[in-house]
């Protein structure tokens, strides 16, 4: 059974949107990758750091998820990362009220002896030196995917273009992507990426799809259109879960087989949104994944004669 480590955060979040609000819930990048690529049948183990006031039933779903948690340190007396943020009414922009980065501020990470020969490895969303010093504690994975964000563009470039060389395909949104390489255009800067270091780019663009580029290639997975979307959070991890999840599950990491990675990664972010934070993957089954993948084949197929 092919193996996947998973690298973020296990935290708190607190969500407002248009439909309403939560106290603290279970969130976290590694939380919501976890439970994605647990859909699929591989081994899977999260290397995060919380504090002793996270909940027991939180780590024990992890856990009933086939989730190896060994490398998610408890740090006793310290408190869990924490985000608050309150969405806008087209739910494509968001306000941080609140972070509190808590344990995760001297977060060391140490990946269990069974997991540094993995298969993939996915770098959630931290400083770019705790995802070095990741890489360094493994023999070379087959596919090292990378997620990153602004933050660490505006405040640790030099740092970031270090693990970005060292990566075979970075996942980002396109504002990052805009941001990272001052291109409009995707596609050139798509382009400006792959000569950072990665073989393979993922643009995501939120409710307007996913793009996929590789060298001259580029494949394009619209998202599904939704009666109703809760909360966004985590959408863009579950997809990132999805998509490295499957590529772990079928040991196959062609061009060709990462298209059926992004519809995948996909059509799990289309059940995140649905529900705040990590509730709908929660209790998430297969026959709704493949009914939904069905859907997906559905909206994207079709037959033309050329005149």
């Amino acid at each position: 059974m092919n193996k996947l480590l998973i690298v973020g955060t296990v935290a708190f979040d607190a969500i407002e949107t248009p439909f309403g609000k939560t106290d603290k819930i279970l969130g976290g990048a590694a939380t919501y990758i976890g439970l994605s690529a647990a859909q699929f049948d591989i081994e899977s183990a999260i290397v995060s750091v919380v504090g002793d006031d996270f909940p027991q039933d939180y780590l024990d779903l992890l856990k009933n998820r086939n989730i190896d948690i060994t490398g998610t340190e408890i740090v006793k007396g310290g408190k869990t990362f924490f985000w608050s943020g309150k969405y806008h009414n087209d739910l494509n922009s968001r306000d941080t009220l609140d972070t509190q980065l808590n344990v995760l501020a001297d977060f060391q990470p140490v990946v269990p002896e069974d997991f540094k020969t993995p298969d993939i490895v996915m770098l959630g969303n931290l400083h770019p030196l705790v995802q070095l010093s990741v890489l360094e504690q493994l023999k070379r994975p087959k596919l090292v995917v990378l997620d990153t964000m602004n933050f660490w563009m505006d405040n640790t470039w030099d740092d970031l273009m270090k693990v970005i060389e060292k990566v075979d395909v970075l996942t980002i949104n396109d504002e990052e992507a805009r941001q990272l390489t001052e291109e409009y255009s995707l596609v050139k800067a798509a382009r400006k990426i792959a000569k950072m270091g990665p073989k393979y780019v993922v643009i995501k663009k939120g409710e307007h799809g996913a793009l996929l580029f590789h060298n001259n290639q580029i494949f394009f997975a619209p998202a599904l259109p939704l009666e109703e979307v809760f909360d966004p959070t985590g959408a863009g991890d579950t997809f990132a879960g999805g998509f490295t999840g499957y590529l772990a599950h079928t040991g196959d990491i062609s061009f060709k087989n990462m298209k059926n990675a992004v519809i995948y990664g996909s059509t799990l972010a289309s059940f995140c949104v649905e529900k705040f934070g990590t509730e709908r993957m929660q209790d998430l089954k297969k026959e709704e994944v493949h009914e939904r993948l069905e859907d997906f084949k559905s909206l994207t197929q079709f037959q033309i004669k050329l005149t």
